[in-house]
Order: structure tokens, then C-alpha cells, then sequence
């Protein structure tokens, strides 16, 4: 572990991964003011930053998905690809109601329903990635191989190019 706690903090996340054949590293930094900087703190590339999106498909019906940190969803390219015609974000008491964390801390790892995981293709482009471990100020970083395996995410083409500030 890095940054400045003395201990592993305990989330739903970090416990799902302590369950999992998987090797990662808890890294905890100070709140970030934008993608890049949180990229920096975490000692890793833009791209390999991902950002953990719920998507409501339908009543009830909700899905991750993983987009690397230079990248925004493309919305008509995920509703292609999910089959929907309407697709949106919730606010945040429906996120939290749907994943059971708040927004800025949401990841598929030890969420409180299993909701499917779509990860964009441009994650398979580097070999570590680094995302929220359920909690403000913590990320686990591992083998994207590794994520895509755990979750037994989709890898399917559904971003676009974003400015990245």
C-alpha cells in the first residue's frame, strides 16, 4: 500500500479483492481536482485511469462501465451495443441505492448487486489500470487482464476521445 495510512482502510471493494486470486496494490492520495491530477498522484497514465460509470438501462436495471480516464462513453455507440434506445446516469441517491457507494467511490469490486460490466476496449491498450476502491481517496491498482477476468467484464468499443483537464 502507498500514501500516507498506516493500514489498509476497509471497504466493501478492498474486502471483494482480499477474496479474489487477484494481485493488486491499495494506493490512498489526497482528494484530486481532475482527472489528470488524480492520474499523477496515483503515479500512473491518463489512460490507465479508469472512471466507474452506472448506467440505468431500464427500471431497475443498471450496468458498469469502466472508462479510462482520457475517454467519455459514447452514448449512441452503448445503447448499440447494450440494444437500448434510452439509457441514462442517475443522481446520486439512486447510484448509491443501485451500488451501494457514493458517487466518486462506485466500482464494480464488492458493489451491493452484481450489475453487469462493460469495459471499454482501450483498457486492454495498457497492462495496469488503476480504479476506485470504494472509498474517497482510495484506488486499487492491478493487471488489466486481471480486472477484465474478475469481473468477467464485456470489452466493447463504447468511448469517444474526452478533454482531459
Amino acid at each position: 500500500m502507498s500514501g500516507q495510512a498506516s493500514q489498509p482502510p476497509d471497504t466493501p471493494a478492498l474486502r471483494a479483492l482480499a477474496a479474489m486470486d487477484l494481485v493488486f496494490e491499495i494506493k490512498v492520495a489526497p482528494p484530486a481536482e481532475s482527472v489528470a491530477e488524480a492520474a499523477r498522484l496515483r503515479g500512473i497514465p491518463v489512460n490507465a485511469l479508469l472512471k466507474t460509470l452506472v448506467v440505468r438501462r431500464g427500471e431497475d436495471d443498471y450496468l458498469f462501465v469502466l472508462v479510462p480516464g482520457d475517454r467519455a462513453i459514447d452514448w449512441p455507440k452503448l445503447r448499440a451495443h447494450v440494444g437500448a434506445r434510452r439509457m441514462t446516469l442517475p443522481d446520486a441517491a439512486e447510484a448509491k441505492a443501485a451500488t451501494g457507494y457514493e458517487r466518486g467511490t462506485i466500482t464494480p469490486f464488492g458493489a451491493s448487486h452484481a450489475w453487469p460490466v462493460i469495459a471499454d476496449r482501450g483498457i486492454i491498450e495498457t497492462s495496469i489500470v488503476s480504479l476506485g476502491g470504494g472509498a474517497h481517496g482510495v484506488s486499487v491498482t492491478l493487471s488489466a487482464d486481471d480486472l477484465i477476468a474478475a469481473l468477467d467484464a464485456e470489452v466493447a468499443d463504447v468511448t469517444k476521445p474526452a478533454e482531459v483537464r
